[in-house]
């Protein structure tokens, strides 16, 4: 009997979905100038959908709607830092003015670096809990009172981690605010279901990709093979993210409401029969003891 690991994906180009799903539809992504953001963006642009990309870095909406024109689709930008909520507004503004009232909003954007809990500042924690859980909640909150006031449905995708359930030694601050994140699907399905709304979560595995930090590319460098450490036998390949996104969002999954969906090829379950030896948040780091 020999390991295998998963099948790899149909190749790049090919759609999860029939051409057009998205067509006249407009997304409203959050971080999508980057990485697994961009990914997603592109899938549903792929599909039809006019992209808005909201984002506090210009250099991160050139880079997004540079990628989204390449393939032909329909883009914009707006700046916006979705911790404060005058600028969500504005942001949303902004996307009915040039689209309409967008019908998708993936919540992306989030903050998140490596760093030993008793090595992190007041500030570091309270900026990524700022970013990942309240700029998701403000966005989300945007998105669903504008829908609320027009009575029309719409779809959420929020983006999370598997650390929210398994909690994430090394990123107290993120999996704090991603198990936050996690429980906000499961709340907001409930109460605006009813109104049409449906919201969902996205937790993505392992996704090797350009625009990774230089301290988590660290990380990853000191992971021998990151195929062999994966029960698939290798890594996500990012369209299937974007793959994953876009049939949450679409009419063919409208009864699938407070579900948080994770694609890292059974990654967070492993389990092991026996224990290897502990090593600490700070070796796996490279980091000499901590000196106050």
């Amino acid at each position: 009997m020999q390991t295998i690991g998963l099948p790899e994906p149909p190749p790049a180009g090919e759609h999860a979905l029939p051409a057009g799903t998205f067509d006249g539809t407009t997304v409203f992504i959050t971080g999508a100038g980057t990485g697994l953001g961009k990914a997603i963006a592109t899938e549903f642009a792929r599909l039809g959908a006019n992209i808005m990309i909201a984002s506090r870095k210009t250099e991160h909406l050139d880079a997004g709607r540079d990628a989204i024109a390449a393939i032909g689709a329909t883009v914009d930008t707006t700046p916006c830092d979705i911790r404060e909520p005058e600028q969500v507004a504005a942001a949303f503004d902004a996307c009915e003015v040039r689209f309409g009232l967008p019908s998708v909003l993936v919540n992306n954007a989030a903050a998140n670096f490596p760093v030993p809990a008793e090595d992190m500042s007041p500030n570091a924690w309270r900026t990524v809990v700022d970013i990942t859980l309240n700029g998701t909640y403000f966005c989300a909150r945007e998105f669903a009172r504008r829908h609320l006031r027009a009575d029309t449905p719409g779809s959420i995708v929020n983006v999370g981690a598997s650390y929210a359930w398994t909690g994430g030694p090394g990123f107290a601050h993120s999996a704090a605010a991603k198990a936050g994140v996690k429980n906000m699907v499961e709340t907001l399905a409930v109460e605006w279901g009813p109104y049409g709304i449906q919201v969902n979560g996205l937790v993505p595995g392992l996704f090797p990709h350009e625009d990774m930090t230089a301290d988590i590319k660290g990380n990853l460098e000191r992971t021998s093979d990151k195929d062999s450490c994966q029960p698939a036998l290798r890594v996500g390949r990012l369209r299937e993210l974007g793959w994953a996104a876009t049939f949450l969002a679409s009419p063919y999954a409208r009864f699938i409401s407070g579900h948080t969906l994770v694609v890292d090829g059974a990654n967070w379950q492993r389990r092991t029969l026996t224990n290897p030896p502990v090593v600490t948040v700070r070796e796996q780091m490279g980091k000499g003891p901590f000196e106050g």
